[in-house]
């Protein structure tokens, strides 16, 4: 299942607000970069709704796997895990989430990836 539309992070102008001026939370899978929403870097790709919910991107690089069914995979198992987890999302302070994936070969445990992905939205306050 995918993310909605509203929750979905796009633009090279979003992504490099993203990496100045996030702050960052290490894990041994993936990385966390968290930022305020600055809704008006949105304004840019005709963005009508100003919704201030949370708003993810999850990159996986082809070093994790150089199938792409296998990136989708993790991609969408994690999408699924935040989208069944949402009503636990702190939705008065509205973030960006830029989740970056390590390279290593952790494909066939998905369970280690799962916990981590959560103790990072715990780490990251996220999730309380």
């Amino acid at each position: 299942m995918a993310l909605p539309k509203d929750m979905r992070l796009k633009g090279h102008r979003t992504f490099h607000y993203i990496h100045k001026n996030s702050k960052k939370f290490h894990g041994k899978f993936m990385t966390f970069k968290v930022a305020k929403s600055n809704p008006e870097i949105l304004l840019s790709h005709k963005f009508k709704n100003k919704s201030n919910k949370l708003r993810v991107a999850i990159a996986i690089s082809k070093k994790v796997s150089k199938k792409a069914v296998d990136r989708n995979k993790i991609r969408r198992m994690l999408q699924e895990w935040l989208l069944t987890n949402i009503q636990e999302i702190n939705n008065h302070n509205p973030y960006w989430l830029l989740v970056n994936l390590r390279f290593g070969d952790f494909c066939n445990d998905k369970n280690m990836l799962l916990e981590e992905f959560q103790d990072l939205m715990f780490q990251s306050r996220l999730i309380k």
